[in-house]
């Protein structure tokens, strides 16, 4: 039996109606689950609206990073539908972004992406962390839907899943530059104390071979859980008595600027190698300046991009949101358009296979003042950007070409 996606004028009119009192919508709340939250946007008659699903931390100690991803997914939303919607197959369409909270919890992650598809009728669901994406690949195949998975984790595209889009770029890209920028202007003695998260983890697997494949050598070997740590002078310490000349740190932004400050604060002089969780520009609202993470090699922040439609974006975001965006809204806000110019060019928004093999093209397809960052493609169900790594230097941030 063919999926019914769309939702008319009319009967979008007499949901407006009931929800007027609050300006949302939600769902049935279930156990240990969130409410679905939606701004249904105003239709004339004959103009359809295309639920697209969203589930991410949205309360919680990772709250600030889901508001980022999904404030991007929003914006370019509510752009296009103010703009007068899509067209496709002689239909006006517009986007209806319905959001649950999963609290960074992967089983709750899959419970969302279900409950969005089987609800809301969403054909295409956003999942903003590796662990919901995982548990999600168990069954958007069977069930029809796609995932636009906002994660750096490559393994999400080793599943053999061909209904999961990449956004971000894989962080197996990252680690050959970090080590050569930081052995060349540090040494080679290595402390880690990255995020205790299976992020973390995994980043560290990837990291430390190339380190030692480079002629480096790990001197210390600890992490941070920064969910419940609040005061890293303690394992700071204890690295720095190894006599590391670069450490390798990442997680929120917000705590690893403070676990930086505090390697800093007992002294320590050498690099940092920062995983592309944490943000400098953020970074920067916590300390004030780059004094403190000098020599830090990470993401170049977005407010940085030369890109044509970035000055755009972020003077629209700043004055919407009121802060400076980061990648994840960049990205996010670019995936969105680039959806709805593969719905186009597939000639359907209810078919996630069709709109799947067109996303390359939809790449394409976009115009210049809606690429953030520099976007080439897709390939391998990834897209495909320009490397976007970036050093302190003398208290500026510094393009780190390849």
């Amino acid at each position: 039996m063919k999926k019914q996606w769309l939702i008319s004028g009319a009967v979008v009119m007499s949901m407006l109606l009931g929800a007027c009192a609050s300006g949302t919508t939600g769902g049935e709340s279930g156990e240990g689950s969130s409410e679905g939250e939606e701004q249904v946007p105003e239709v004339s008659a004959g103009e359809e609206i295309i639920n697209i699903g969203y589930t991410g931390p949205l309360s919680g100690p990772a709250a600030f990073y889901g508001e980022n991803t999904v404030s991007g997914v929003r914006m370019a939303a509510e752009e296009i539908n103010e703009a007068g919607g899509f067209e496709v197959g002689g239909t006006t369409y517009k986007l209806n972004i319905v959001t649950y909270d999963d609290q960074y919890l992967p089983n709750e992650a899959a419970t969302n992406a279900r409950r969005l598809v089987q609800e809301h009728n969403t054909p295409v669901v956003f999942v903003p962390h590796s662990g919901g994406v995982f548990a999600t690949q168990v069954f958007n195949e069977q069930e029809d839907f796609m995932i636009a998975a906002y994660t750096s984790e490559p393994e999400i595209l080793n599943q053999g899943n061909e209904l999961t889009l990449r956004i971000p770029p894989a962080y197996d890209q990252y680690p050959e530059p970090f080590v050569k920028y930081q052995q060349e202007r540090f040494g080679t003695r290595l402390a880690l104390l990255p995020t205790a998260t299976q992020y973390g983890k995994d980043w560290t697997e990837e990291l430390v071979p190339v380190w030692e494949e480079f002629g480096g050598e790990v001197v210390y070997d600890g992490e941070v859980d920064f969910g419940k740590d609040t005061d890293f002078f303690p394992i700071v310490t204890n690295a720095l008595n190894q006599n590391p000349d670069v450490i390798f740190v990442g997680g929120p932004s917000e705590p690893t600027a403070l676990l930086m400050k505090a390697a800093r604060d007992l002294g320590f002089e050498g690099g940092f190698m920062v995983m592309d969780q944490a943000k400098f520009e953020e970074m920067d609202g916590v300390l004030g300046n780059f004094d403190d993470i000098e020599g830090a090699i990470g993401m170049l922040p977005i407010i940085s991009s030369d890109a044509p439609g970035a000055e755009s974006f972020i003077a629209s975001f700043e004055s919407e949101l009121g802060r400076v965006p980061t990648a994840e809204s960049a990205f996010n806000y670019q995936a969105m358009y680039v959806l709805v110019e593969a719905m186009k060019l597939a000639e359907t928004v209810e078919d996630p296979q069709a709109i799947m093999a067109q996303m390359d093209a939809g790449v394409k397809a976009l115009s210049e003042d809606k690429l953030v960052w520099h976007l080439t493609g897709v390939e391998n169900n990834g897209f495909d950007w320009m490397a976007s790594i970036a050093a302190i230097e003398d208290g500026e941030i510094v393009l780190i070409e390849e």
